[in-house]
């Protein structure tokens, strides 16, 4: 009983941290510290004059933005705090005959890695394929942590449930069709190419002929002093912003043929089909509402919880038809 509620107050919290990431990244905030894990040196934001004169002469060449520094550091806590939670169920389920032991040691790997990448994306100056990284690893934490809740709470479905189960190879593909959409979400967000299409559906002018496909999806963009605000040209941003919305296309309509297969062919996930649909539905909103007004703060970091929530009801989909009864 105990692991069952940390884990779901480190669902939450999981969840809080990756909408935290996407409000301090898309506040521009993402160098609010240009060291790590401090800020400036100190272990919280400088804020009184001999904290800021110390700072300003490790590090002439920056700016001090408090606003900035407060939102990556309380990130920091958050994620901090984060760690401890995982730790305390690595620690649970090893004194838990019952509970399961590979999981959760992957799990408690995986957010070591992912304080690296935090440093890293520090480091780097905001080095895209690093903050995707960083980005993908939160959503895969979130994901990993579901599956180890739903393992600690038993649910056989019954042979009756055939017809259910043969709709398992479809879930999957959607499964991996949306993780893909979501990494295309990331990249458009950490190469700041949100904005490079503000026409619906596609985009504005001749834009097939100025397609720019490698240089769009080169991992490695060269050496800069800093890659906040993007370094790519135009040309390579709209094609970034167009595969997103052709491939929000066929995420959407393969979510609703999943939906609709599940609702009619499994009663056991009609609650689940019915989620899958309003998460659809409200996703796409966001992100057409992102367009047409411009990417406002509230609606851009609701765009990446949908995208959360939406992973999240696709690992509990096949979580149910894949296991055995």
């Amino acid at each position: 009983m105990q692991l069952t509620w940390v884990l779901r107050l480190t669902l939450v919290f999981t969840l809080l941290v990756i909408l935290m990431g996407a409000y301090t990244r898309l506040s521009d905030a993402g160098l609010g510290c240009p060291d790590w894990p401090g800020c400036y040196g100190h272990i919280k934001v400088p804020i009184q004059d001999h904290e800021i004169a110390h700072a300003q002469t490790i590090f002439p060449d920056h700016d001090i933005h408090p606003e900035k520094a407060w939102l990556e550091m309380i990130h920091r806590y958050i994620a901090g705090g984060l760690g401890l939670l995982v730790l305390f169920i690595l620690v649970l389920c090893l004194k838990t005959p019952e509970a399961p032991k590979k999981l959760p040691l992957i799990i408690m790997l995986l957010i070591l890695f992912q304080a690296a990448l935090g440093m890293w994306t520090v480091t780097m100056k905001l080095m895209p394929i690093v903050v995707m990284s960083h980005l993908i690893g939160g959503f895969s934490l979130i994901s990993l942590l579901l599956l180890l809740y739903l393992r600690t709470r038993p649910r056989r479905i019954f042979n009756s449930e055939t017809h259910a189960r043969n709709l398992a190879p479809l879930a999957l593909v959607s499964l991996f069709v949306l993780v893909g959409q979501i990494m295309l979400g990331a990249w458009t967000s950490s190469n700041y190419a949100a904005l490079a299409c503000t026409a619906l559906p596609i985009c504005e002018g001749n834009w097939v002929d100025n397609l720019a496909i490698a240089e769009a999806f080169s991992p490695f963009q060269g050496q800069h002093h800093s890659f906040e605000f993007g370094v790519l040209d135009y040309p390579a941003r709209m094609t970034i912003h167009i595969a997103h919305r052709i491939g929000a296309i066929v995420t959407a309509s393969l979510l609703l043929v999943l939906a609709y297969r599940l609702f009619v062919g499994a009663a056991g996930m009609r609650a689940l089909s019915l989620l899958l649909v309003g998460l659809v539905i409200l996703q796409v909103s966001l992100g057409i509402s992102n367009v047409v007004m411009h990417l406002p703060l509230g609606i851009a970091v609701s765009h990446n919880g949908g995208a959360a929530l939406l992973l999240l009801t696709l690992v509990a989909i096949n979580y149910f038809l894949w296991r055995k009864a």
